[in-house]
């Protein structure tokens, strides 16, 4: 196996985890009383997610050498997932949920930034191509990544604004 597969192991790997979380977290949350906002965008982010690595799977030729800076780079923003979905703890989903009577997370990295693991998303989508000079890549999943993201912030926004009481917040 070559870099390109090890570090697209290690990413399926780590999404399939997250699902799991996720898949948990949101059963749980419903459970709880929690509603779900957006669903039918959901199929769109997880088609980019897929398609990206099915992409670069394909597309980068498995000898390809790799920028190390780029790949510790890209290591380094999932430190930054794992403070994302820590800070959330049990609230973290890959969904949009609102429970009545639970607050807004403004611990952690969302003491500075609202999405923040949406930064870390449009940083890793468009980064880890690039560490395998696959620029085109990157131009391509950064843009359509930017678009389903763009529509889930706001879903996000609006419901995050419904959960405080506070509709457009």
């Amino acid at each position: 196996m070559t870099i390109l597969h090890w570090v697209l192991l290690i990413v399926v790997i780590q999404r399939v985890v997250e699902l799991l979380i996720s898949r948990h977290n949101t059963a749980r949350l419903i459970a709880a009383g929690g509603t779900e906002h957006g669903a039918n965008h959901y199929i769109f982010i997880v088609a980019v997610h897929f398609a990206w690595i099915a992409v670069m799977y394909f597309f980068i030729a498995p000898d390809q050498p790799a920028s190390m800076p780029l790949i510790a780079l890209f290591f380094a923003l999932q430190l930054m997932r794992v403070w994302v979905i820590a800070s959330l703890g049990r609230h973290w989903t890959t969904r949009v949920i609102t429970v009545p009577g639970h607050v807004r997370v403004e611990h952690g990295p969302y003491r500075w930034i609202r999405h923040p693991n949406y930064v870390v998303v449009m940083l890793e989508i468009i980064l880890l191509p690039i560490a395998f000079d696959a620029w085109a890549i990157a131009v391509i999943f950064g843009l359509l990544n930017g678009l389903v993201l763009a529509h889930r912030i706001r879903v996000e926004n609006a419901a995050l604004g419904i959960a405080a009481g506070n509709e457009g917040a």
